[in-house]
């Protein structure tokens, strides 16, 4: 529907235009309602139109290597998401989904070139939306790339897995072999000392059936557990290939600076040589 021009007003980005140029933009811009969890746009969706936010909370996320939902950006009243798309008219890299009930501006590149030809110092506010995203973007991989992996996998853990791993490390330590063995032979000797009175006489059946029932509940238990550790090493493995890549990247940028400089030496010590030889060719 047809957007008032007071709400632009209320709009930082627009905050700059005069009541003219508000009442064109006023007429070209559309003011559209969304609903809780209904999505805005989708990723990969067409970027023809991006919105600005007015009233309500709206997420935008998109999906890693790995599947998982990363948050990039909750945009507050004023702020612009899903900008790029439209300047570069290239597909949502992001997904956006209403929160709660919302409205939002929709503009297209039309619109934003109407507005800077009428007001040219409306592009630094533009501008400042796009320095605050790529420096959300940068936060995102900065801490993305250093996130600790036993953090996640806790994070993320159920109730039976935290179970699983209290068993798994106390099955595993020498306080329960020692406990363990100290149950066995005092129960062994029991039945020994007590011989016809005994309740589990030698072979000691009962004994063995316990133990069988322990090792049957015990082995799942430990899998379990073992296969959490395996997550956890393939996502350190992630991780550390992760911080390999970009420290190499770091490391081919400073041979390329360190090429140019001892080029530029090179220069430098060429032009001071002949300015030496030419100096000596003059005449005392």
């Amino acid at each position: 529907m047809p957007c008032n021009p007071d709400l632009l007003r209320s709009v930082p980005l627009f905050s700059l235009l005069d009541d003219d140029e508000t009442a064109v933009l006023a007429s070209q811009v559309e003011l559209k309602t969304y609903a809780s969890r209904e999505r805005i746009y989708k990723l990969g969706a067409p970027g023809g139109q991006a919105y600005v936010m007015v009233t309500g909370k709206v997420r935008v996320s998109t999906v890693d290597e790995d599947g998982q939902e990363v948050i990039v950006d909750e945009p507050s009243v004023g702020e612009i998401f899903g900008f790029a798309s439209m300047l570069e008219q290239t597909p949502h890299h992001t997904n956006a989904v209403a929160l709660e009930g919302s409205t939002c501006l929709e503009i297209d590149r039309h619109d934003i070139t109407v507005l800077l030809e009428r007001k040219p110092h409306a592009g630094m506010d533009l501008l400042t939306v796009l320095g605050r995203q790529i420096h959300a973007a940068q936060e995102l991989a900065r801490v993305r790339a250093s996130r600790n992996p036993n953090d996640i996998i806790e994070k993320e853990a159920t109730f039976g897995e935290r179970i699983a791993d209290a068993v798994a490390g106390f099955g595993g330590s020498w306080t329960f072999i020692s406990l363990f063995g100290i149950v066995l032979a005092v129960y062994t000797l029991i039945n020994v000392v007590l011989g016809g009175n005994a309740w589990d006489p030698y072979p000691f059946i009962l004994l063995n059936l316990f133990l069988s029932m322990l090792a049957a509940i015990q082995a799942p238990v430990i899998m379990m557990s073992q296969n959490r550790q395996n997550t956890r090493d393939r996502l350190r493995s992630e991780l550390d290939f992760d911080v390999n890549r970009r420290a190499e990247t770091e490391i081919q940028g400073l041979a390329r600076k360190l090429n140019l400089l001892d080029d530029k030496m090179h220069d430098f010590d060429s032009l001071l040589r002949n300015a030496v030889i030419d100096r000596s060719t003059l005449p005392s």
